[in-house]
């Protein structure tokens, strides 16, 4: 029996047409990111009544259950094996659910209360779980080429920025459009939005976009949870990407933590901080296409390391600015901005990479898996910047709505631009010296094969 090589059938190079569709669906996904974020607790808070440590304490309860759904699914979406593929029909389970908890949570009846924000909040986290893990892992596995992996991951996250602008720009497209400033009212745009985009993007993405199946003969290859343990922890080239990738995504938070209040009170110029968003992400878009063509000359992590130097060159300047040093902090965002191209494109590219390592160590495939820490990760860095920026903040009596000392503006500063550059120089000096090169991840895949080649005739791989 002939084996079936993990790269059977896979393009050396996918058109624009088929990247583009894949990426589709991440901008409807990243679109329900800022509204659940930062629109929807002060909603339920002011329209709806509930106290700040109800909505506080509702939000927290659901994503603990996000923080247990995440490797669930990520596990279950790598064993089970329909005839429609593993990753696809995932989709189109979880895009019911998202929706309809997206109108139930966005648009809510009379009366609801801290037990209709902490249940639709769950069943919204459990639906995008099911969508947002499968829909990754399925992208990681769509090539076995160092670059290519690149490229399919730059089309994706260029969607998810450009989903992020839509949404963060939605209050004034809806307030152009006549219908005020009222939260209730973008938030009710918002859920109609996503309710037509999400299925729409899924179905465009799976009808266009192939899934490349798990080869037969490592399907053999399935171990038990103790041993799959002892392959991730023996997984070092994924440790040391994770803790990096943690790290930084850690300064990165605390930078979009304190955004709003550095451009209020750091600088004194609130009304522009809507431009200044926009000039960051556009940045970022811009720039994917320039470190998608670098990363082809050299190994990824050695580009992704000089793009945290430049991010932390950039941005140790933050502490000098005062009041009213807005060209300053403009070439800062374009900068830091441009830098956000090579943190959207090449990490993610790098932790496909991590789990052939874990295939041809017997790993069977468990992409799912990976990319569920992957995401706990991303999460985890998100919840630690809001938990470490304010109560240090709260500490030195900042005060977010009135004047404050100059003691107070100073650590503002610091957490906003000097912890950052320190988080980013830790996580280089982990990258360093990083081994999975593309030499390295071209003989993991001849390993994988041959590992498909020994099961198929009956050894031991």
């Amino acid at each position: 029996m002939e084996a079936t090589a993990p790269v059977e059938n896979t393009p050396a190079r996918y058109s624009r047409g088929q990247l583009l569709a894949y990426g589709l669906p991440g901008l409807p996904l990243a679109g329900l990111g800022v509204p659940l974020f930062i629109f929807l607790p002060a909603f339920y808070a002011q329209s709806k009544g509930l106290s700040l440590e109800a909505v506080g304490f509702a939000l927290l309860l659901a994503r603990l259950w996000d923080a247990v759904s995440d490797p669930l699914i990520g596990m279950l979406s790598d064993r089970i094996e329909t005839r429609f593929g593993r990753r696809k029909p995932w989709l189109f389970l979880g895009t019911p659910i998202t929706c309809f908890a997206i109108y139930m949570l966005f648009v809510p009846p009379e009366g609801a209360g801290t037990l209709h924000l902490f249940g639709w909040s769950a069943v919204l986290y459990l639906g995008w779980t099911m969508v947002q893990l499968p829909y990754t892992a399925w992208g990681a596995e769509l090539s076995g080429n160092y670059h290519e992996r690149s490229r399919i991951t730059a089309f994706r996250e260029g969607m998810l920025v450009f989903g992020t602008l839509v949404a963060a720009g939605m209050p004034a497209i809806v307030s152009a459009a006549g219908g005020g400033d009222d939260t209730g009212t973008v938030l009710t745009v918002l859920a109609l939005f996503l309710i037509v985009a999400l299925p729409v993007a899924i179905t465009l993405a799976t009808a266009i976009m192939p899934e490349r199946p798990k080869p037969a003969t490592l399907q053999k290859i399935t171990p038990d949870w103790q041993a799959g343990v002892a392959l991730l922890l023996r997984n070092k080239p994924f440790l040391r990407l994770i803790l990096a990738y943690l790290l930084n995504g850690l300064a990165n938070g605390l930078a979009a933590t304190l955004f709003v209040l550095f451009v209020d009170k750091g600088l004194g110029m609130p009304q522009e901080t809507d431009s200044l968003l926009l000039v960051y992400f556009l940045a970022g878009i811009l720039s994917v296409p320039v470190w998608l063509t670098i990363s082809r000359r050299a190994d990824k992590h050695r580009i992704w390391i000089a793009a945290m130097l430049a991010n932390s060159a950039i941005f140790a300047l933050v502490p000098l600015l005062g009041p009213g040093d807005y060209l300053a902090f403009l070439a800062i965002c374009i900068g830091t901005g441009a830098c956000l191209g090579a943190d959207l494109v090449l990490p993610p590219s790098m932790q496909a990479d991590v789990v052939d390592v874990d295939t041809a160590e017997g790993g069977s495939h468990r992409t799912g898996l990976y990319f569920a820490l992957w995401g706990m990760a991303t999460k985890l860095a998100l919840a630690l910047a809001v938990g470490i920026a304010f109560p240090v903040l709260d500490a030195v009596g900042f005060d977010a709505n009135g004047s404050n000392d100059s003691s107070a503006l100073l650590t503002l500063s610091l957490l906003y631009g000097a912890v950052p550059v320190l988080l980013k120089l830790t996580a280089i000096a982990i990258m360093r010296g990083f081994p999975l090169t593309a030499a390295r991840q071209t003989e993991l895949q001849r390993r994988i094969a041959e590992n498909a080649r020994s099961t198929a005739s009956g050894d031991d791989p």
